[in-house]
């Protein structure tokens, strides 16, 4: 899950396209508490309808109960943009890669390597200052910290500094770090970290793929406290040739893709909620379609998924 700035598409492609779709698991479990969309907030217009649009809010809102805000800056208000979504009853998953860590060469594993700005603590006491009063339990779901961290060469020492920083000032409001697969063995999790989950995309079934299953008990041995707990992000975006060929994906089996993922959710009761990666179109490349995107069959899975969690009617 990555932000819609100094985004960098991940695709390593490793045989993840041999599982079936599966019968339900399990009925509705109230472990799974979450459900939302990512680039929901985030200054990205769907380049494919013919509006200026870059908050969705009132797209998902009838089905979700989390969706993506972006910060960049310490000076950024987001106290109107976090009304917004209270006012329709959604809890924003505050994105703060941007204010703590910087760029600085390609050296990281993912072929980009960030570090941690020398004046994280200044940036971070600025914006909350500005903020603090949309800075509750009641309207924000989650601070998301670092994108891909351990991926994109963001140390330990550097996460647990901002993860500590967080949770000392706002120790009611989840915390959460999201790896990518390929960086799972090297993760570290530090113990002021709530919500924990990794990305990899093209898995038709996550419940009978080998790979994602390995991949699965792998984050969940890395968890640093018992109390840690575990967001599912799902594929609910479609990249044509990356779906087809790396996954045995056609786009009208995504309904079943998201079908799977909640199946997911649902069979592990270490599961907090689902993000679903991405709402809007032409994220990544310009021909992906995003969940905004998908045919009328799979938006009414998302949405039967989505109001079977948050109870909305």
């Amino acid at each position: 899950m990555r932000s819609a700035i100094n985004y960098l598409l991940i695709l390593v492609l490793i045989s993840c396209g041999e599982d079936e779709n599966s019968e339900p698991i399990t009925d509705t479990a109230s472990h799974v508490e979450y459900f939302g969309f990512t680039l929901i907030d985030t200054y990205w217009d769907d380049p494919t309808d013919t509006e200026a649009k870059s908050n969705y809010a009132d797209e998902v809102s009838g089905f979700s109960n989390l969706a993506d805000l972006l910060v960049v800056n310490p000076s950024d208000d987001i106290t109107e943009r976090v009304a917004s979504f209270s006012n329709l009853e959604l809890r924003a998953v505050i994105h703060l890669n941007e204010l703590f860590f910087e760029y600085v060469d390609a050296n990281g594993p993912s072929g980009a390597n960030y570090d941690l700005r020398p004046n994280y603590e200044s940036r971070w006491d600025e914006f909350t200052a500005i903020n603090q009063s949309v800075l509750n339990s009641s309207q924000i779901g989650t601070f998301y910290v670092g994108e891909e961290p351990t991926w994109n060469g963001i140390t330990f020492e550097e996460l647990n500094a901002v993860t500590n920083l967080i949770k000392e000032d706002f120790p009611t409001i989840p915390v959460m770090i999201i790896e990518a697969y390929p960086a799972l063995n090297d993760l570290q999790i530090p113990t002021s970290v709530d919500w924990v989950g990794f990305d990899h995309y093209f898995i038709k079934n996550p419940n009978t793929s080998t790979v994602f299953q390995q991949e699965w008990q792998i984050l969940k041995s890395k968890r640093s406290s018992a109390s840690q707990k575990i967001m599912v992000i799902m594929d609910s975006h479609y990249i044509d040739w990356a779906h087809r060929d790396f996954g045995n994906i056609e786009m009208e089996e995504m309904a079943a893709v998201a079908n799977n993922y909640y199946e997911l959710a649902k069979s592990d009761e270490d599961v907090v909620g689902i993000l679903g990666y991405f709402w809007p179109n032409g994220f990544d490349i310009p021909e992906s379609t995003g969940a905004r995107g998908m045919s009328q069959n799979t938006k009414a899975e998302y949405k039967r998924i989505g109001k079977e969690i948050t109870g909305k009617e």
